[in-house]
């Protein structure tokens, strides 16, 4: 019977490379291997493949490789080179079937050099996984990873496999992993690793855990859905006060969340609600430049609100010389902080926050955390970043306040 040489042979699939995959080289520098013989009717068949490859008809090159199919008898080393062939072209042609086929093979063979095996484990996996194989693709993942695999894409899709395949725990584990060795290591974990643990822990019911993530994707990313499922998430806390919804409205108008006719109402009335009249003007004056308000069935009732925060804040700036008295005599500066916080959401900075670290000073607040949280807000509508964010940083309250303080926080870092 006549046999090729395999060295013919190892040099033209060599010289193919592996199209979309990592070249695999193990053939041509395997002597082993170039030293045993091949059948002349497999070599024949090998050959004009590999011809067939070269001129770009990969189909074609397909369909010759499956002659070697009905030979009997094939040795290690035939079936090998064959499959390494196949590979080749199956990957160039787009046939994933046919490349898990040969993949498979070639890596049960254990024939190629270690770096070669490795990136055809990955090969593998990824191949299992275009496939929908999620079980197969996560153990070929953790085996490319185990064998000293680091391409941290193939993470991802590990991640993802296990998921797909129902091993929840086992991806949550290997994406809490990650992002703490990239923490640990002073990099910022990638917007795709921080977006598959926000989805999980969110699934497993870890509200604290989703709202950290959550936290982590608006400080790194700052995307406008981060932000908005943020917020959300921390007005459903139950610790989270409700005399913060105002506080929370602030933020959201500052990130550009209050778009609706009805939010504009609502937080014009609220600021009223509470004296800061000026304030409701400038939230009303948005609306009306936005088209929220003023248009529709409902924009005679835009206009009285307007009319009753002229009102108010008129009336206001008439009575601020007595107020402010009338916070100086007492016990706390609970007075002072208010009236503060007042002239400042109106534009008066200056004159608001003196009279808000007044209060301060005094002590004997009810509420010191939103006293602080309100003074670092003010600090930063009137341009002064680094006074504001050290008046957020004494936040500590439990109740909704230090979230707040740490997302303007946020805000102020991202902004211009």
């Amino acid at each position: 019977m006549k046999h090729l040489r395999l060295s013919q042979l190892a040099i033209l699939i060599a010289a193919m490379g592996c199209a979309t995959i990592p070249e695999l080289t193990g053939i041509a520098g395997n002597t082993a291997i170039a030293q045993e013989a091949m059948r002349a009717e497999i070599g024949k068949v090998v050959q004009q493949a590999g011809e067939l490859y070269k001129a770009k008809k990969y189909r074609e090159a397909l369909t010759k490789l499956q002659e070697t199919d009905r030979v009997g008898n094939k040795s290690m080393n035939e079936t090998f080179t064959i499959e390494r062939m196949r590979l080749s072209v199956a990957s160039a042609a787009g046939d994933n079937d046919s490349v898990i086929r040969s993949g498979e093979l070639i890596v049960a063979a254990n024939k190629l050099p270690s770096k070669d095996q490795l990136q055809l484990i990955q090969v593998l996996a990824n191949a299992y996984f275009k496939a929908n194989n999620y079980a197969k693709a996560a153990k070929m993942y953790e085996r490319y990873f185990s064998e000293g695999g680091t391409d941290s894409s193939s993470r991802q899709y590990m991640i993802q496999a296990k998921s797909m395949s129902g091993d929840s725990a086992g991806a949550l584990k290997e994406t809490r992993a990650e992002i703490q060795a990239a923490e640990k290591a002073g990099r910022v974990p990638s917007q795709s690793t921080l977006e598959t643990y926000a989805y999980a822990v969110q699934k497993s019911g870890d509200k604290a855990a989703y709202l950290a993530t959550l936290e982590k994707l608006v400080m790194h990313y700052g995307k406008k859905e981060y932000w908005v499922n943020l917020l959300n998430s921390v007005e459903r806390k139950q610790d989270f006060s409700s005399r913060l919804s105002m506080d929370l409205y602030r933020l959201k108008l500052a990130v550009g969340q209050i778009s609706k006719t009805g939010d504009f109402m609502e937080m014009a009335q609220m600021a009223i609600q509470d004296g800061n009249s000026g304030e409701a003007l400038k939230i009303i004056d948005q609306g009306y430049k936005s088209g929220a308000l003023g248009t529709g069935t409902e924009a005679a009732r835009h206009g009285r609100l307007k009319d009753l925060a002229t009102k108010r804040a008129a009336d206001a700036k008439a009575g601020f010389a007595a107020a402010e008295v009338e916070a100086q005599k007492a016990a706390d500066g609970t007075g002072l902080v208010n009236l503060g916080f007042s002239l400042a959401t109106s534009g008066e900075f200056d004159k608001g926050i003196s009279l808000m670290e007044q209060g301060i000073k005094k002590d004997s607040l009810k509420h010191p955390d939103d006293a602080n949280l309100h003074l670092g807000m003010a600090y930063l509508l009137a341009g002064k970043k680094a006074a504001g964010l050290k008046a957020l940083k004494a936040v500590q309250g439990k109740d909704g306040t230090a979230e707040l303080a740490r997302f303007w926080t946020i805000y102020a870092n991202q902004s211009k």
